[in-house]
């Protein structure tokens, strides 16, 4: 009998397992049992509305808090783990950025935490912010960049060490919708060379281009599947109207 290899086995775990992962706040639940796997390679949208516990559940699978009950496996390793964070580029709703450093200068200190140096950090730099733009703003001061100069140079950062998984909580607010095709197309080309990328969204274009979302209200995840099977499961003809019915109340 012939077993797989470990390396083979890695390639064919989930990138995201969590069980049961129940988190509250001054004694209200904000998570409530939350189980979901996320594979290798896949585009996976959490789409619902303000407060339904989707930055939550982020921070829970980076590792940035922990669990009161439950587990996470990010990449096979029991989060909170702080070596694993070589291994997933995390871009935030608010932005991690110091404004009295050029955008250059934040590359480079976000570089020397990924262990990039050198050559292959000058690279990388230019690399990304050509995805998002900014190379002619390199040397700017990022308290002199707009809301949405900052937020295209948070993206930057966590694509500057060309993770295996990017987590991005609403990575396009505030974003004109030009750039935002831009960065879209990007991240399905990503997407299309291995990159596992996990999204919250409020914009429903975007969840129509995940491979599957799973939508969350009031911290419990109430379908997971791809867009056209949510749509067919509830007689929707927009994914909109089959987030209302599967989600069981008002917009996102």
């Amino acid at each position: 009998m012939s077993f797989p290899s470990p390396a083979s086995s890695a390639l064919t775990a989930p990138v995201v397992e969590t069980e049961g992962l129940v988190r509250s706040f001054g004694g209200r639940t904000v998570l409530d049992g939350i189980s979901l796997r996320i594979e290798r390679g896949e585009l996976f949208g959490l789409l619902g509305p303000s407060g339904s516990g989707k930055t939550t559940l982020i921070k829970l699978i980076t590792g940035i808090d922990r669990a009161d009950t439950g587990t996470v496996l990010l990449l096979g390793e029991r989060m909170p783990k702080l070596s694993m964070l070589q291994r997933f580029g995390y871009m935030a709703q608010a932005d991690a950025l110091y404004g009295e450093l050029t955008a250059r200068e934040n590359l480079q200190f976000f570089a020397s935490l990924y262990g990039l140096s050198g050559i292959r950090r000058s690279e990388r730099i230019q690399a990304v912010m050509a995805v998002v733009d900014l190379l002619d703003h390199l040397n700017k001061p990022v308290s002199a960049y707009s809301g949405g100069m900052k937020r295209r140079l948070s993206l930057a950062i966590a694509l500057l060490h060309e993770p295996e998984l990017l987590v991005l909580d609403e990575p396009t607010v505030g974003i004109d919708p030009v750039l935002r095709q831009s960065i879209w197309k990007e991240l399905l080309a990503l997407r299309d060379n291995g990159t596992t990328i996990l999204l919250t969204t409020h914009v429903m274009d975007e969840a129509e281009k995940c491979d599957r979302i799973g939508l969350i209200r009031d911290g419990c995840l109430t379908a997971v599947d791809t867009p056209e099977a949510l749509k067919t499961r509830s007689g929707a003809q927009s994914l909109e109207e089959a987030f209302i019915t599967l989600g069981g109340g008002e917009r996102a």
